[in-house]
Parts: C-alpha cells; structure tokens; sequence
C-alpha cells in the first residue's frame, strides 16, 4: 500500500489511505515551520477569545448536567431514564456534527458558525426555565446537544490555521476555556440552587453566554467578514467524496479518534453520575456537589496548557499516555472513599490527568489532517465520540442502577484503559516522534 507523506510542523506524518488526499495540497517548505516558543501576548489575543468562547459552550452543557439531579425527581426519571437523556444530547451532537465540518471547510466561515452555536445554545438554555413537559424538555435538549457539536469544527480549525506553528499552544488555550466554563459552573449552579429553582437558574445562567457571542461578534467576526474565503471551493464533489474516504480509511486518524471517544466516555461520565454519586449517596447538598464538580476541573486549569506547549516539544503520544495512565488510577480510586475531603482531592488530581488529554489529541488530529480539512477531521474525531457516547451513558446508568453508583466510575476506568492500550497501539508513527520521546 503506497504511503502518502504530509508535513506540519516541521514533522512528517504519514497516511496509509490508498487514496493521495495530499495531492490537493501546495508543497510547503517544512524548514521554514519549525516550532518556537516565541509568540507575543497580543498575537495569542484570538485565541484566548475564541477560548472564551469555548468556555461559554461548556458552561451550557455543565449547566445541563449539573441541573440533571433535580430535574430527574420532577420528571420521574430513574438512572437509566437519565442516561438516555444524556444519550439524546450527544445524539444530537453527533447529527449536527456529521456534515458540518465540511461546511465549514468548504465556506471558511469560521467565525459565523461559532456565533450560530452561541446563539443556540444560549436561547436554549433559556427555554429551559420555561420548560416542564418531557417533550418540549427533550427538544430543548436537543438544540444544547446541536449547539455543543457546532462549536468544535469552525474554532478548532480556525486556531490551527492561524497558529501552525504553535497549535499544541493555541489548542491548549482552546481547553483552558472549556475548563474555565467547567470549572465556574458548578459553584455557581450550586450557589443559584441553593436559593432558586433549577428553572430560574437556567435562566440567570444564559446571561454569559449571550455576552460573550456578541464580544466574538464584534471582535473577530469583523475580520473574517473583510476576507474572502477559498476553503475548498475550487474541488469538484468527487474529489471531495475521495478525500474524505481517504481520511476515514487513515488508521492513525480513526484509532485516534476511537481512542478520544473511550477517554470523553470517562469525562461525560463523570459529568453525569458523579452529581448523582455525590447528591443521593454522599448527601453533600447542592454547594458541596459544586465545589466537587468545579474542583475536577480545577486540574484541568493548570494540566491542559502545560501538556499543550509541552506536546509541541516533546511529541504528542507520550503526554497523551501519561495523562491516561494517570487517570485509569485515579478514576478507580473515588469509590472506595466515602470521606467527601478524600473525593475531592481524589477528583481534583483525576481532572488534573484527564484534562490533560484533550488539547493534546486534538492538536495531534490537526497534524494527520490537511489543512483544507481541518473542520471535517474535527468533524469526524468529535462525532465518534459522541456516538461512542450516547452508548455509553445508558450502559452507565444500567450499572448504577444494578450494583449501585460507586460501580460506575470503575466502568470509567475501564473506558481509559482501552483509550490508553489504542494510542499506545496506534499503527502509524510519525517520523521522527521516537527521538523526541
């Protein structure tokens, strides 16, 4: 089988397709991109507002998940009721993710699909507090799940792009927004709960979320409209069809992203059931569960840049191996503590490991896609695990309701132990990775 090289990063990287998607690509002088670290404040300044807005897409769905406990008694739901629901939000995702990284490779609108996400998700959130029939509560959740999936493929695209040189940095900072809208909503749900209705509370929380789409609006989104974009135009539909089929027969490409989808059943599964596993078997009450949540994503804070900037330099299978590793132990050790100080130090260094991992297997995507089809690589890494996902979240709730909660997180661990023997059995190596581990 021929072998097909493309460069990025100073790196070459190989695709076992049978077909050559690198034949719709200029040739690049791969002197000329060797990483640096240097790169001004003012030149990270898209970044940390697209983080932003990644923070603001998080914050919706922790919202979702952190509102769940409560909603469940008023809906009558049982575990497994809950964790179809949770599948209905990721099946969602996985439905509009399927073709809209292509439209976003094809249109180079990056910036116009970001806002379009904000603004679903937003108004969702606040339909919420106006909700109390199951139907309407589904389509609602619906739309969260669509507006979750929209975000990825236009803003992980758009910091590739504009960052080449320092992608593990730029996607990195990308994390570091999603940890921050992870990590402030909890306790602020917690605090809003305390004195409010989760309905209400969904209402007050839709605020940040509408501020912070018109600060992208009025940022970035004036730049991109002055330029005139070429993604892929050019391509007939039967180039296009070949090239995709060639992403998805690249091994590298969909081992990876089978791998990210078994670690995001670890990060959404801990997002469902531990609120439930610290709510009705711990009995923290709704600040306690907040400060539990915000302290999994505290970790999570300081890891994700620093496994980002240190992937630039010392390759992207070895962090990733290390954070999984670490998780696997950790994640096995929140049940056998039922002291609620233990569970959160045990949670707070879990997120630290875990978190670690996303920036790092998004940058290596980036690195095995061709530039011209970063939105429908991020398409496809995102959509597999939400798929995975939405057969996860039942499977957990089938266990918590058979051998209780605690035996969920054990399933957890399970899922990154596969994720880790998959990247560490990854096919394809990129050249010269062994002498940079």
């Amino acid at each position: 089988m021929a072998q097909f090289p493309f460069s990025s990063n100073s790196v070459e990287y190989y695709y076992g397709a049978p077909l050559p998607i690198v034949r719709t690509l200029p040739p690049r002088d791969v002197s000329k991109t060797t990483p640096t670290n240097q790169i001004g404040w003012s030149e990270q300044g898209p970044a940390f507002i697209v983080g932003l807005g990644h923070s603001a897409i998080h914050w919706i769905a922790a919202f979702f998940y952190l509102l769940i406990p409560f909603i469940g008694p008023d809906l009558g739901l049982s575990y497994t009721d809950t964790g179809l629901l949770v599948s209905v939000f990721h099946i969602s995702s996985w439905v509009a993710n399927l073709g809209s990284g292509l439209l976003v490779d094809i249109t180079g609108r990056r910036m116009v699909f970001q806002i379009v996400s904000l603004l679903i998700g937003g108004f969702a959130l606040l339909a919420f507090g106006w909700t109390s029939h199951l139907l309407v509560f589904l389509g609602v959740v619906i739309l969260l799940g669509m507006s979750n999936n929209l975000w990825h493929p236009p803003a992980i695209a758009y910091l590739s792009e504009h960052y080449p040189k320092h992608r593990g940095r730029a996607l990195a900072i990308h994390a570091l927004g999603a940890n921050l809208g992870d990590t402030l909503a909890p306790i602020a749900a917690g605090v809003l709960l305390a004195s409010f209705s989760w309905q209400q509370t969904s209402i007050v929380a839709t605020g940040p979320v509408l501020l912070i789409g018109l600060l992208i609006g009025f940022t970035l989104f004036p730049k991109e409209s002055r330029t005139k974009p070429d993604h892929g135009k050019s391509k007939s539909f039967i180039d296009i069809v070949s090239d995709l089929k060639a992403l998805l027969r690249n091994r590298a490409i969909t081992g990876l992203a089978i791998a990210s989808g078994c670690r995001n059943i670890a990060q959404n599964g801990l997002y469902l059931f531990l609120p439930l596993y610290l709510i009705n078997e711990l009995k923290t009450g709704t600040i306690w569960m907040g400060m539990v949540m915000m302290a999994l994503q505290i970790g999570g804070l300081v890891s994700g840049p620093v496994a980002g900037i240190w992937s630039d330099q010392a390759g992207r299978r070895p962090v990733i191996l290390w954070g999984l590793a670490g998780s696997v132990v950790l994640l096995a050790l929140i049940p056998p503590f039922a002291n609620i100080f233990m569970v959160t130090s045990v949670v707070t260094v879990a997120g630290c490991f875990l978190f670690s991992v996303r920036p790092v297997v998004h940058s290596w995507m980036m690195d095995l896609s061709p530039p011209t089809y970063f939105g429908t690589t991020t398409s496809i890494l995102f959509g597999t695990q939400a798929i995975m996902t939405v057969v996860a979240m039942p499977i957990g709730g089938l266990i918590a309701d058979s051998y209780g909660l605690a035996s969920v997180f054990y399933f957890l661990g399970a899922m990154v132990l596969i994720a880790y023997l998959l990247v560490f059995l990854l096919p394809i190596k990129p050249a010269g990775e062994a002498t940079r581990s």
